[in-house]
C-alpha cells in the first residue's frame, strides 16, 4: 500500500504545527491557504489544485467553515467559496475536517466524497476540552488582578470543559463552585470536593466566572449579584450563556474567549488533530484486512 501524502488546506496556527509534526514523522506534506502564517519555512506551499493532485489525504480546518459559505482561512488572503466546484476537487480524495456538517451542506457532491469529521472523535474533543480549560485559566491569571489561589471561582456547566476547569482550579487552590442542572452532575461535583449549585442558587458574588454553557444561564438576576470587579470569561459557542446587555449595563467585564486551543496552545492542538487523523486512518487499514 502506498504511503499517505497529506495536504493541509486553511486553518490557523494549529495547522502549521500539524504539518511540521507530520513532516517529522516522515510523511510528504503540502499546505495551502496558510501564506500569512509565521514559521512556514521548510513547508511546501502550493496552490489548491496542485495540492489535491499531489496528496491523497486532505485535512481541512477546525472548524472547516465558520459561516457555511467560505472555508475557514484566517491566515490567507484567499476567500475560498464552498460550492460544487470546491467539492468536486475532492471526489477522489479522503477528506478529514472539523465540524463538517456546515461544509457538507454546501453541495450534494459531498455525499459521494470520503469525508470524515475528526471533531466527532472522543480523543480530540476531550483533549481539546483540557486545552480550553488550560487556556481559560491562563487568561484568568493574565486578566484578574488577584491570585487564583483562594479566589472564589464559579464554573457554569459540568461538561468536558467544566470538569477540566474544576479539577485544574481546585488544584491551584481556588475555592470552586460549579453549577449544573442534572442531579447526577451535582453529585459528581460534590464528589470532587467542589461546591455544587443549581442555577437558582447562584445568589452570591464570585471573583471569576467561567461560562461553558451555550445557552443563557447567567441572567440579569445572577449578574446583578456580582461585584463590579467580577471577571467573566465566556468559553461557550454562540450565542453563549451570558446576558451581555445586562452585563454591559452593570459595567461587568466579560471576555469572549473562543477557540482558545488554536490561540494559546496551537502546537498541542495540532498534535491532537494529527493523532486523531492517524487513529482514523489506522482503523481504516484494520477494516480492510
Amino acid at each position: 500500500m502506498a504511503k499517505n501524502t497529506f495536504g493541509i488546506i486553511g486553518g490557523d496556527e494549529r495547522q502549521i504545527y500539524l504539518a511540521r509534526s507530520m513532516q517529522e514523522d516522515g510523511y510528504e506534506v503540502s499546505v495551502c491557504c496558510l501564506e500569512n502564517a509565521r514559521n512556514t519555512m521548510g513547508l511546501r506551499q502550493t496552490g489548491m489544485h496542485s495540492l489535491v493532485e499531489r496528496c491523497n489525504v486532505i485535512i481541512l480546518p477546525l472548524p472547516a467553515t465558520r459561516d457555511g459559505c467560505y472555508l475557514n482561512t484566517p491566515l490567507s488572503n484567499l476567500e475560498v467559496r464552498l460550492d460544487g466546484d470546491f467539492a468536486r476537487l475532492f471526489l477522489n480524495s479522503r477528506v478529514f475536517g472539523g465540524m463538517l456538517p456546515r461544509l457538507t451542506a454546501t453541495s450534494d457532491l459531498w455525499r459521494g466524497i470520503d469525508s470524515r469529521d475528526y471533531y466527532s472523535r472522543e480523543e480530540l474533543v476531550t483533549g481539546n476540552a483540557y486545552l480550553t480549560a488550560e487556556g481559560a485559566i491562563g487568561l484568568a491569571v493574565q486578566e484578574y488582578e488577584g491570585g487564583l489561589g483562594g479566589s472564589q471561582c464559579l464554573v457554569t456547566g459540568y461538561g468536558r470543559i467544566g470538569k477540566a476547569l474544576c479539577g485544574m482550579l481546585k488544584g491551584m487552590g481556588a475555592r470552586v463552585s460549579c453549577s449544573a442542572r442534572r442531579a447526577s452532575d451535582l453529585t459528581s461535583i460534590r464528589a470532587t470536593g467542589c461546591r455544587a449549585l443549581s442555577y437558582s442558587e447562584l445568589v452570591n458574588s464570585f471573583d471569576i466566572i467561567f461560562n461553558t454553557v451555550p445557552a443563557r444561564v447567567l441572567d440579569a438576576q445572577i449578574l446583578e449579584s456580582q461585584r463590579s470587579d467580577t471577571l467573566i470569561i465566556e468559553l461557550a459557542s454562540a450565542p453563549g450563556g451570558i446576558d451581555l446587555e445586562t452585563a454591559g449595563s452593570l459595567g461587568l467585564r466579560v471576555l469572549a474567549a473562543p477557540s482558545l486551543p488554536g490561540r494559546m496552545s496551537p502546537k498541542a492542538s495540532g498534535e491532537l488533530i494529527k493523532e486523531t487523523v492517524y487513529n482514523m486512518l489506522n482503523e481504516d487499514r484494520k477494516e480492510m484486512v
